[in-house]
């Protein structure tokens, strides 16, 4: 079972972009389907590795279109990022750190709110100002 599932309503018209967001809706799923076939520590950890990764480095590419282009909204798309990424170093660190703790539902809902409401939102306002610089 998926905790989300990508729609065409949460393309943002900028084909590397969408091919992030999908891949990471793909690895927010197999987190949350990890964590609830009961997978080991271990093997939940190194996806929410792979997921923070992949997060960060989806990240760099985009702040790299907003450089190229000019982007006006660079820098509060940023801070957005910034914040995120805070967010899930410490729910990493947390989760390393406490023998106990595992990948709750609140967590899960957490990173499938904040990848959806990003996407639908900032990420739609960088789009046509990329597309008329020639990134689509």
């Amino acid at each position: 079972m998926s905790l989300m599932k990508w729609s065409d309503s949460m393309s943002v018209g900028v084909a590397a972009a969408d091919a992030d967001h999908k891949k990471l809706v793909g690895m927010v799923n197999t987190l949350f389907d990890g964590v609830q076939a009961g997978k080991g520590r271990d093997a939940v950890g190194e996806i929410l590795d792979g997921l923070i990764n992949y997060t960060v480095e989806h990240f760099d590419r985009e702040e790299r279109y907003f450089a190229q282009t000019g982007y006006p909204g660079a820098a509060e798309h940023k801070a957005q990022h910034e914040s995120l990424k805070i967010q899930v170093m410490a729910i990493r660190e947390k989760f390393k750190n406490e023998a106990a703790l595992t990948i709750t539902l609140e967590t899960m809902n957490f990173l499938k709110n904040w990848l959806v409401n990003h996407i639908q939102g900032s990420d739609k306002e960088y789009a046509p100002y990329l597309n008329e610089r020639g990134i689509k």
